[in-house]
């Protein structure tokens, strides 16, 4: 894998994650987001999926763990990677929290605007830990 593959793969790896969380961040944000009708424009969601790979992206810098664990997961045949996922989740909870509120606003985004913000191969992941 050359270097542009992984940064792809990372990338898109975050985004997979951060709809996971936003999935679980959207039960506490749903109250008061489902009063205000949302943007939904093409500039608007490009500018928060543009926020949110921002915030991943940093997050994951910082947590070297994790972001390998993520990269681990992402070559792994389904079945393989949910247990990566979950068994990482389980031994690291607060990451996991705050990961998951990074993700929130993705999850959110591809509800209320009807778009897919988190890529296809990834959707299975977010689903596994939204519900």
């Amino acid at each position: 894998m050359n270097i542009a593959e992984a940064a792809g793969t990372r990338r898109t790896l975050g985004i997979c994650l951060g709809a996971v969380a936003v999935g679980l961040a959207s039960a506490v944000i749903a109250a008061p987001a489902a009063v205000a009708a949302p943007d939904c424009s093409k500039p608007a969601v490009d500018a928060q999926v543009a926020q949110s790979q921002g915030a991943i992206q940093g997050y994951l810098n910082t947590h070297p763990d994790g972001q390998r664990m993520l990269m681990t997961a992402a070559l792994q045949p389904r079945a393989q990677a949910s247990a990566t996922l979950q068994a990482y989740a389980q031994s690291n909870p607060q990451e996991y929290q705050e990961f998951t509120a990074l993700l929130a606003p993705l999850g959110t985004l591809q509800k209320q605007c009807g778009v897919q913000v988190i890529p296809p191969q990834y959707q299975w992941a977010f689903d596994q830990f939204v519900g």
